[in-house]
């Protein structure tokens, strides 16, 4: 399941990197629960709202995962949708429940340690080709 769940996982976010709001969202269950730092909504249509406007991309720059649980250590920069012109960046970590081979559950943290105990993981859960996703 390890394996599939972060396949699920970096095929998502190579979707949100592409601005791919259709690719992201078949690969998310429709009652998906998303914690952000303004606090906890649900489904299909609070996604392809933050998909819409949220201009972001991601880099990253390691896995971690054991079971249904992933959590991405990345690089992330916002765009205004209009311009293009950066709104900010910062190093996040992105803590993704899989399950039924769909994005049940993600949640995005400034800081990867408290990812990792909220997935459950642990450094040594890291996958040693560094996850990347480009």
């Amino acid at each position: 399941m390890m394996v599939a769940a972060v396949e699920v996982v970096h095929a998502w976010l190579a979707a949100v990197n592409a601005h791919d709001a259709e690719d992201a969202l078949a690969l998310t269950s429709s009652d998906v629960t998303i914690v952000g730092p303004r606090g906890t909504s649900h489904g299909h249509e609070v996604l392809r709202a933050w998909l819409g406007h949220a201009g972001a991309t991601f880099l990253a720059r390691a896995t971690y995962a054991r079971g249904g649980a992933v959590v991405v250590a990345q690089h992330g920069v916002w765009r205004d949708a209009a311009t293009g012109a950066v709104k900010g960046e910062m190093d996040v970590a992105t803590r993704f429940r899989v399950s039924g081979g769909r994005v049940a559950e993600l949640a995005r943290y400034e800081d990867l340690a408290q990812a990792l105990r909220e997935a459950g993981l642990t450094r040594a859960d890291e996958l040693r080709d560094g996850g990347q996703v480009n």
